[in-house]
């Protein structure tokens, strides 16, 4: 069973590293996509991507705890 935790969390880890790379990316290009939009609509869907993106990364950290609840709980 510990190897299995050790594989769940190694996993976990890798994704949640992948997943805030690329967030990270995305939120930078959505902002200076705010930055340098001229038209009123752009900025708008530039804020809202940013908000998809920040919702996005919550959710991973949330999903990541959950994992680890429930892993912890297989474990008992």
């Amino acid at each position: 069973m510990a190897d299995f935790q050790h594989l769940i969390d190694h996993w976990t880890t890798m994704a949640q590293a992948l997943v805030g790379s690329v967030g990270a990316f995305a939120f930078a290009l959505a902002f200076l996509w705010k930055i340098v939009a001229v038209d009123s609509r752009s900025v708008m869907e530039a804020k809202r991507w940013i908000g998809r993106i920040a919702f996005g990364t919550i959710g991973v950290e949330l999903a990541s705890e959950i994992v680890k609840v429930l892993t912890s709980a297989a474990h008992i």
